[in-house]
């Protein structure tokens, strides 16, 4: 088992399936997969589609990206999260092998209302009926320790509702990919959170992840992203859906504070206004009450009204390019998926075989994650390294993979490392082509016509030179 772990760092083959409709009604989710599986040798006969990759007795743990409730456009849920077919389609393929246990679990952004979610794509009374029948299937977990509401403006937050021992607490220290950006000021920030929590989790020589004890007991992990624009990383797939194993938002730098002129990555340039903003912004996450709380949001509103007046169209949440925070905190994630031992510490080896499926038959466009607009691929996708399967899902978005600071930077040569290979060797198999992934994905940049975040028109294949 421990070379079969190894050997993941340096599998750089992504295998595809396509449908002729780009559509889940006949969409053949469990053919697919299954045809994934096959032709990255994780089936056998006896197991199923992942029998040669969950040995016997092993805990699974199922990762989609439940990311929130409702889009926050008139654009529906297909383009926004996991679709749940492939979820159910994933478990019952994992129940198939010789697995002791098998969860699903996720930690969607604060406001997801997780029960409304589980009823709007039928999964909690799928998740209830086999359960009974399978005692194995242990249901669908919420990993998040803190849930809100936003009020007149004003988050609300119900705090600790998981017991802390329930997660197990890394610091990655000088090792984090953050240390290169962090300064002596508390510069990090994450939208609508109290800048001063993230201080304490995030700072010189001190970095640290809250993760879900469940994904750290786990043997194998199925990582089930649905492939998206992102307004903040770029895209999301294989690497960013990892975000969801932590659970607490205090931990997870968003991007810094400030215009790039004066060394954040909030936003290009400067800006009063914008500081104005931010300034304002701050006050309103750090207020000891309701009431001084919503005068700063009401002074946060009308400056963004100025900012949107003077031609302002990114904001100051680190929605472009240059942000060049928001991918360390992913890529720390992504190492302590791979190396994290119950104990908190890293080991020199992977502990635990992660693979990914990715959901692309409805992929999502525009202004992601949260307001996607539909971008019908027809596509699932696999692989068991996470930075071969975001190269091909950047090129499938129509980006070119090296401005996209998580793709390109997943294959650094950091301690713990994500990728033994490089971009030039990832392969491809299945129905778009076979062979180098650069040459066989050539074929298409002519057929990609994808609406990009405004913040990242200039990560798009065309504007390559």
């Amino acid at each position: 088992m421990s070379s079969l772990l190894a050997d993941t760092l340096k599998d750089s083959r992504v295998a595809v399936a396509r449908s002729p409709e780009p559509g889940y009604r006949d969409h053949p989710v469990a053919e697919s997969i299954a045809r994934i599986a096959r032709n990255l040798g994780w089936s056998d006969q006896k197991g199923g589609p992942f029998g040669n990759i969950i040995p016997e007795g092993s805990r699974v743990l199922i990762k989609p990206n439940f990311v929130t409730h409702e889009n926050q456009g008139p654009w529906g849920i297909e383009p926004l999260i996991t679709h749940e077919r492939l979820v159910r389609a994933t478990v019952e393929a994992a129940l198939q092998s010789e697995a002791a246990q098998v969860l699903v679990g996720d930690a969607p952004i604060q406001e997801c209302r997780f029960d409304e979610l589980l009823t709007l794509t039928g999964l909690g009374q799928w998740a209830s009926d086999l359960a009974h029948k399978e005692p194995r299937f242990l249901g669908i977990e919420d990993f998040r320790r803190t849930t809100c509401e936003f009020v007149g403006g004003v988050r609300v937050a119900a705090e600790n509702l998981v017991a802390e021992n329930r997660f197990v607490l890394f610091d990655l220290g000088a090792d984090s990919l953050l240390e290169a950006v962090t300064d002596k000021e508390p510069s990090f920030r994450v939208t609508c959170y109290d800048p001063r929590l993230l201080a304490n989790t995030h700072s010189s020589s001190r970095h640290q992840y809250l993760v879900a004890r469940e994904v750290i007991e786990a043997d194998v992990i199925i990582n089930l992203p649905k492939l998206k624009t992102h307004k903040k990383a770029g895209m999301t797939c294989a690497l960013k859906n990892l975000i969801g194993i932590n659970g607490n938002k205090e931990y997870l730098p968003h991007h810094r504070v400030g215009g790039s002129e004066s060394g954040g990555d909030c936003y290009p340039g400067g800006s009063r206004v914008k500081r104005a903003l931010e300034y304002t912004l701050d006050r309103q996450n750090m207020a000891s009450s309701f009431t001084a709380a919503r005068v700063w949001s009401e002074v946060a509103t009308n400056l963004t009204r100025i900012s949107a007046l003077g031609g302002d169209r990114l904001g100051v949440e680190g929605s472009w390019s240059g942000n060049d925070t928001i991918w360390r905190t992913a890529l720390d994630l992504n190492r302590v998926l791979l190396y994290g031992r119950e104990n908190a510490s890293l080991a020199d080896v992977p502990q635990r075989r992660l693979v990914h499926v990715v959901d692309a038959v409805v992929a999502g466009q525009g202004d992601g994650p949260l307001r996607p607009m539909p971008l019908p691929l027809g596509l699932i996708f696999g692989g068991a390294n996470a930075a071969a399967v975001d190269w091909v899902g950047a090129c499938l978005l129509g980006f070119d993979p090296k401005r996209i600071s998580i793709a390109r930077e997943s294959f650094g040569g950091f301690r713990w490392p994500i990728a033994e290979f490089t971009p030039d060797e990832v392969t491809m198999s299945g129905d778009l082509g076979e062979g180098n992934a650069g040459e066989v994905l050539a074929q298409r940049e002519r057929q990609i016509d994808v609406i990009h975040p405004e913040g990242w028109r200039d990560a798009a294949l065309r504007s390559a030179s």
